[in-house]
């Protein structure tokens, strides 16, 4: 009888792994930023995986990129069409209508965290799924508030020791001026000779042409009147107050007059964070104003602003700017268990620092002096605990410093504090 054929699994293309050693970095940067934005008053709002298709393609935008081309979706055992989320604002915005958070204070604040999934062709940090932390701040329009979530961003890109980047930002004005705007630029666009696809895009969303990445698109769109130039004077207003806060906060951005984000419901203070470490996918994060988006979900007319900031391409940044390496060690301490006795007693222990709050681990099977001690350094273990008979006996373990090479016998009894206070705990 034939043996079957082994099957060798992969990732699905587009999907990367983060593994020991660097997971490490994946979850100091989502952890910290999640942390920034905690410290800001945000609550944590966990969110769908995949939400009904209906909630992106009204939320996100018919004529953007991510709609007509980038979405995972499909038809559930029950035929519903269902879509894995593209991104955080429409389901958060979901959220807070179905269960009436909108009724209570505001601005209602949320934060998130997770994947994210756009089928797209696959590249250096550009990725079929993406890890997102988030931020929404929904019911009130104030550039104070604006000012704030920038401001958040920024400091969570700084609390990871990121430094090579820059904030573009610009408004894209709102009901009183974006009409007229949205006219003078599709007439200008339609004397362009457009491709068709890109000449029906200018007819759906003109906005949307001006984010066109060819060389000759923008070429041919050098001259195109741009919304800041363009602004009510309640809109221009807005965005003063804006950049006259992050002035005052220091926070250092440059105005992108041509900036367009890659989602339809942004409205006036529009913003990214771009690093050109990257090379061609520089955005590591942005977001904006969304007025409007709540009422077109079928909730209260209420504002709303947030932003989502890109796990893997920080990452990415903190790669090339060489900042690192993340701590790694995956315990403090590490106990090698000489005989079965021992090593019994050994398990016991490390539950007991473990209850207290102490990262420790230990060796399993039955493995000598020597490799165990090497099982200590692969773990990034500060101190080695060394139990054989003679411990036993005695009710101690052998403590050893492996930074300092020196070693300590300890009781039993004594050890959850003695390396507490080793350990600065």
């Amino acid at each position: 009888m034939s043996q079957a054929k082994k099957t060798s699994f992969s990732a699905p293309k587009g999907v990367p792994d983060y593994v020991p050693p660097s997971s490490a970095a994946f979850l100091h940067v989502r952890d910290t930023f999640s942390h920034q934005a905690r410290l800001a008053g945000y609550e944590h709002i966990e969110l769908p995986i995949f939400e009904d298709t209906a909630l992106f393609a009204r939320g996100v935008g018919e004529s953007t990129d991510v709609v007509s081309k980038e979405m995972y979706t499909f038809a559930d055992k029950g035929d519903r069409s269902v879509t894995l989320r593209p991104e955080g604002t429409a389901g958060v915005m979901r959220a807070v209508i179905e269960h009436n958070l909108d009724r209570g204070q505001l601005p209602v604040k949320m934060t998130y965290a997770g994947p994210f999934f756009r089928y797209e062709r696959p590249q250096a940090g550009r990725y079929r799924q993406l890890q997102q932390v988030g931020v929404e701040a929904i019911g009130v329009d104030d550039p104070v508030l604006d000012a704030e979530v920038i401001a958040l961003a920024d400091r969570c890109y700084k609390s990871v020791g990121l430094t090579g980047y820059r904030l573009e930002i610009t408004s894209l004005g709102d009901h009183s001026c974006r009409p007229a705007y949205r006219q003078k630029l599709q007439d200008f666009l339609l004397d362009l000779p457009l491709d068709e696809q890109t000449r029906h895009r200018a007819q759906i969303n003109p906005l949307r042409v001006l984010d066109d990445k060819r060389a000759e698109v923008r070429e041919m769109t050098a001259d195109a009147p741009l919304m800041l130039d363009h602004l009510s004077a309640e809109c221009r207003e807005h965005f003063e107050t804006v950049t006259g806060l992050l002035d005052e906060m220091g926070v250092d951005y440059v105005i992108n007059k041509r900036l367009v984000r890659g989602l339809d419901y942004y409205t006036k203070t529009c913003f990214e964070f771009v690093h050109d470490g990257l090379g061609a996918q520089s955005g590591i994060g942005g977001g904006g104003r969304y007025d409007g988006l709540m009422a077109q979900l079928g909730g209260q007319d209420l504002s709303g602003i947030g932003f989502g900031l890109g796990v893997d391409r920080t990452i990415l940044a903190l790669e090339a700017e060489g900042v690192g390496p993340v701590d790694s060690s995956r315990c403090d301490i590490y106990g090698v268990a000489m005989g079965d006795a021992a090593r019994i007693k050994l398990g016991a222990i490390t539950h007991v620092l473990r209850t207290h709050g102490l990262r420790a681990d230990m060796s399993f099977g039955q493995r000598g002096l020597k490799g165990a001690m090497k099982g200590a350094d692969r773990a990034g273990a500060k101190f080695a605990l060394v139990i054989g008979d003679r411990e036993l006996e005695t009710s101690t373990a052998a403590v050893k410093d492996l930074a300092a090479h020196t070693q300590e016998d300890v009781s039993f009894d004594r050890l959850t504090d003695y390396l507490a206070t080793k350990l600065g705990r």
